[in-house]
């Protein structure tokens, strides 16, 4: 079949990548569209930020378990002392910056004053709006304020084989809450969304249409989805800022990350208050930053420290006297090290996942569906003796495609510690009426390779070739746009 070449133009860094191909040069994104910032300029005021809390208060702070029963009665959330001032004082003891609050967690119990369900803290004994006292109190205080949101919500049934269209109505109306009736949010932090013990996709709870009306709300307000667990840390996947839990085994790289970050992490052993926890011991000062705030600082990552107020309503004493003690070892040092690269989240469905796929010969239990299966850890692996291997997926006649690359599995059962690519070149077509059509593309050298195009193209099939690659060549996920 002959192959006609097409060259596009790509730009070194391009704007947020929706499906509808809304691409922007280095100097604009899409928030700039709708009145805000410039993305990477929020990026970096969020480093700069360096050091934040994070706060864990919610109806699981009377249960025993860090997620509560879903049908918990609101009659047990009762902090009779709640005093957000006492939580204020002692972030900015530590000289933290700015906080994030849990607002409603996987159990669904809703700690603002919200006109969306009964299940919340004004069916409590405490009939008072915590949200707004933690947003008036941090503010006092000169703090920025951060909001917590979990997509599952297993008492409302936003949860796997229940979601329809009213369930996403139903997020839309409580975030219009969130964003509308508390001033200027910094961030807001998103759990419970596309991992594998929620189950919910992000095609189930759609994310780009999540995503921006999030930003139509509040176009300065950085998304932090929980994700980096599940995709490589060399691109922001459905997220402006890389967010990592250490509780979860989710360590950043402080040698190589150049992402935007944030690094969560409990003083205490779990998130939420325990009865042992006056008693038990904390994560030292020092530990906490000599090990963590110092050099995350230094890899483009700000630390959330997470407190986890008791059912008073206050920070335990053994925390806040921590928190004193990280005070008086690390002042705030103003700007954190500038972003070197700017990295624009990719927002869409990858086309590819779930199509047809097909390749050249590969390992029987290594096929090329593995590599569409929206699992990085799972690759289709070449066979040996192939010179010229090939992948493609089968789309939807005339489907608009704005970019396109793959995952190289990164695993050291096929690669060494040294991450080392198998990879020699590759080269990228198309087929569209009729015949296969090559794109010109920058090449790349990492394990993810995304090349994002100036203007869609139209295509049925989209194929990647590759030339010079050591044996074991190993694709994770086929990426398109």
């Amino acid at each position: 079949m002959r192959i006609l070449t097409t060259t596009f133009v790509l730009l070194a860094t391009l704007g947020i990548l929706t499906q509808s191909c809304r691409l922007k040069d280095e100097k604009s994104s899409m928030a700039e569209i709708v009145g805000g910032k410039p993305l990477a300029q929020l990026q970096q005021e969020f480093l700069d930020m360096r050091f934040g809390m994070f706060i864990h208060f919610n109806i699981p702070t009377f249960s025993t378990q860090d997620w509560a029963d879903p049908q918990m009665s609101p009659e047990v959330f009762n902090p009779e002392l709640l005093d957000c001032n006492q939580w204020a004082e002692v972030a900015a003891s530590a000289n933290m910056q700015y906080a994030c609050l849990t607002t409603k967690h996987h159990s669904g119990f809703c700690i603002w004053d919200t006109e969306t369900t009964d299940y919340s803290v004004m069916n409590s004994p405490l009939k008072r709006d915590v949200v707004k006292e933690y947003a008036d109190a941090f503010r006092k205080k000169g703090l920025k304020i951060g909001l917590y949101y979990s997509i599952l919500d297993t008492h409302h049934n936003i949860r796997a084989g229940w979601i329809k269209k009213e369930s996403v109505e139903f997020i839309k109306r409580q975030l219009t809450e969130l964003l509308t009736n508390y001033g200027d949010i910094s961030i807001l932090v998103i759990d419970g969304w596309d991992a594998w013990w929620s189950r919910i996709s992000y095609e189930d709870v759609p994310f780009e249409e999540i995503y921006n009306y999030i930003k139509s709300l509040q176009p300065n307000c950085l998304i932090a989805e929980h994700n980096a667990g599940k995709y490589p840390d060399s691109e922001l996947f459905y997220t402006d800022i890389k967010h990592y839990e250490q509780n979860a085994g989710q360590l950043i790289s402080k040698e190589t990350n150049n992402l935007p970050a944030a690094s969560g992490y409990p003083i205490n052993a779990n998130w939420f208050w325990k009865e042992s926890f006056p008693t038990d011991s904390v994560k030292s000062a020092e530990s906490l930053v000599y090990n963590n705030l110092i050099p995350l600082n230094e890899a483009h990552c700000n630390f959330i420290l997470n407190v986890a107020p008791n059912r008073d309503g206050l920070i335990d004493d053994n925390v806040v006297a921590e928190f004193k003690k990280i005070g008086k070892l690390w002042q705030y040092p103003g700007k954190a090290p500038k972003l070197e690269i700017d990295k624009q989240p990719i927002i869409t469905t990858n086309l590819a996942k779930g199509r047809p796929m097909d390749s050249s010969w590969s390992f029987d239990t290594r096929i090329s569906d593995f590599a569409n299966d929206d699992d990085f850890t799972t690759a289709w692996v070449s066979y040996d003796t192939v010179e010229e291997p090939y992948i493609e997926v089968l789309l939807d006649e005339n489907t608009s495609v704005c970019a396109i690359g793959f995952a190289e599995l990164d695993d050291v059962e096929f690669y060494d510690k040294a991450g080392h690519t198998r990879i020699g070149n590759y080269v990228i077509t198309y087929f569209v009426n009729g015949e296969w059509k090559e794109l010109k593309v920058e090449p790349q050298n990492s394990f993810v390779r995304i090349h994002r195009l100036l203007s869609e193209i139209k295509a049925s099939k989209v194929r990647v070739t590759f030339h010079n690659c050591k044996r074991g060549l190993a694709i994770s996920e086929l990426l398109v746009y």
